[in-house]
């Protein structure tokens, strides 16, 4: 690694040839200039030593395939190439904070068996079993909210009931038909 910082028209020229012809001793000038000095800046803004070294090694790659984008008309070598680096750090920290989904938790679910049908079929029945054990006015109330798909302000208005006394109804037969069921004793 040369000690001597290297002019800015050295290092867009260095840019320039990477760009032109991939060659690889310009990338490598650059390399050793700019590496390490980008893992000291991506460490000042917070990263690891691990996490800036493979950040710093990302950023080269990106100055690599990305060399024909510079324009030094637009920014300096320094520029350009931490503004990379900033970039990837940017990105490294929403990594962390969102991490990828599981495509496996996206999967949809697998089809039901004809068992799964006659399960339910049978389930469905004993739900409606148990509601007619109900005192009228709670089966009613229970009806128009989960078979009419009606919110407990309609019911309360159509039955003119206080919304209190509709959600006090489900919420009794909902436990007298989990009891019914044998969810709750």
């Amino acid at each position: 690694m040369k000690t001597d910082a290297p002019a800015p028209a050295t290092l867009c020229a260095w840019i320039e040839a990477v760009a032109r012809s991939q060659d690889r001793a310009a990338f490598a000038d650059l390399f050793g200039h700019f590496a390490p000095r980008v893992k000291g800046y991506l460490m000042r803004l917070g990263a690891s030593g691990a996490v800036a070294e493979d950040l710093a090694q990302e950023a080269m790659l990106a100055l690599w395939r990305k060399a024909g984008l510079f324009d030094p008309a637009k920014a300096s070598a320094s520029t350009w190439v931490f503004t990379i680096a900033r970039n990837l750090r940017i990105d490294a920290i929403r990594r962390e904070r969102h991490p990828e989904v599981d495509p496996a938790e996206l999967a949809p679910e697998p089809d039901r068996t004809a068992d799964d049908g006659m399960v339910r079929v049978e389930d469905d029945a004993r739900v409606r079993e148990a509601i007619t054990t109900l005192p009228r006015e709670q089966a009613l109330v229970i009806e128009m909210s989960f078979f009419a798909d009606k919110p407990h302000s309609a019911i309360a208005q159509e039955l003119g009931l206080p919304l209190g006394t509709v959600k006090s109804r489900l919420r009794l037969a909902m436990a007298r038909i989990r009891v019914a069921l044998g969810e709750e004793g």
